[in-house]
């Protein structure tokens, strides 16, 4: 596995069987970690209908992580119903970390990145304009061109923490 993309699933605060086809590991309001079908290692050669399709044009090596929220999200005014919690956001960023230790992946831009930052480095694939995630409702003062600076750095304090530990 070569980087990890993160995302907000656009539904609701836990995950249906449609999501668990999408990513590899879901994380709902409360925290808690659910398994979509595929291992990550699914994604190392991805071929239809088995592996985790969550970022177009960018499967091929690549952990699918989600926080499952945000649907109806308009713009940080109005982010509908179901926003993405402290507790929620911690726990993605602390999986993240336990990934990147896993799977030997440098916490940086080109190996840790949004499905936004994604999508505005390849502009010719369907990623192209996704906004997850452009928004973290905890941390409001974050502005959307820096979540993914914001993320990477939490990422690197859980792996300082693992490694103090």
């Amino acid at each position: 596995m070569k980087r990890i993309i993160i995302h907000w699933t656009a539904g609701g605060y836990y995950p249906n069987a449609d999501e668990k086809n999408y990513y590899h590991f879901l994380i709902d309001k409360d925290g808690i970690l659910h398994l979509g079908k595929f291992k990550p290692e699914a994604n190392l050669n991805c071929k239809k209908g088995s592996y985790a399709a969550h970022t177009g044009g960018g499967n091929t090596g690549s952990i699918g992580v989600a926080m499952c929220a945000m649907a109806g999200f308009k713009n940080k005014s109005a982010c509908g119903n179901y926003p993405i919690t402290k507790k929620q956001f911690e726990a993605t960023m602390a999986k993240c970390a336990e990934l990147a230790l896993r799977y030997n992946i440098s916490v940086n831009s080109a190996n840790i990145m949004t499905h936004y930052e994604f999508g505005l480095k390849n502009p010719n694939t369907s990623s192209a304009g996704k906004i997850d995630v452009t928004y973290i409702p905890p941390y409001p003062w974050v502005d959307k061109n820096e979540a993914g600076s914001f993320m990477r750095s939490k990422i690197k304090w859980y792996i300082s923490k693992v490694k103090e530990g």
